[in-house]
């Protein structure tokens, strides 16, 4: 019946696979967005005026960003951290005998909240960023027919 056991871990395996694909998007857009708020820190010694304000504006969005990324992150490592305690407790149940199908479940679905949640955090990060770094208008010439 171990085998049964194989295939039953599968579908949250899967689920492992996904969230691994996941983090390693959020922790490339961490890095990038790590890089700009370098640059901006630099920026911030050297501005003043209108100029200066906007540097400012932008260190708070990325800071924003950062935060929303970590927690994102976070969640992630938790949920897969869970599925894991799934796969294990499929396992446990099957070498000892022991009734742990609910648990296993609940700890499933725990699983998908957090991985849900990091996703949602993703989705604003994301719909922020592009908010912040819309093109001023003035670059757009919308008086012009083109």
């Amino acid at each position: 019946m171990i085998a049964q056991t194989i295939q039953l871990a599968l579908a949250p395996v899967f689920v492992l696979v996904a969230i691994g694909n996941i983090m390693n998007i959020l922790s490339t857009r961490l890095g990038r967005v790590v890089d700009r708020s370098r640059v901006l820190q630099q920026m911030h010694a050297t501005t003043n005026g209108v100029e200066h304000d906007r540097v400012v504006r932008e260190i708070r969005t990325v800071d924003r960003r950062i935060a929303m990324i970590s927690r994102a992150i976070l969640l992630l490592v938790l949920s897969g951290l869970t599925i894991g305690l799934c796969v294990a407790l499929l396992f446990v149940e099957e070498l000892f005998s022991i009734n742990l199908q609910q648990v296993a479940a609940a700890a499933f679905m725990v699983a998908i909240a957090l991985l849900m949640s990091a996703l949602t955090l993703f989705m604003r990060e994301t719909r922020h960023a592009t908010a912040v770094l819309r093109i001023p208008e003035t670059y757009l010439e919308p008086d012009r027919k083109l």
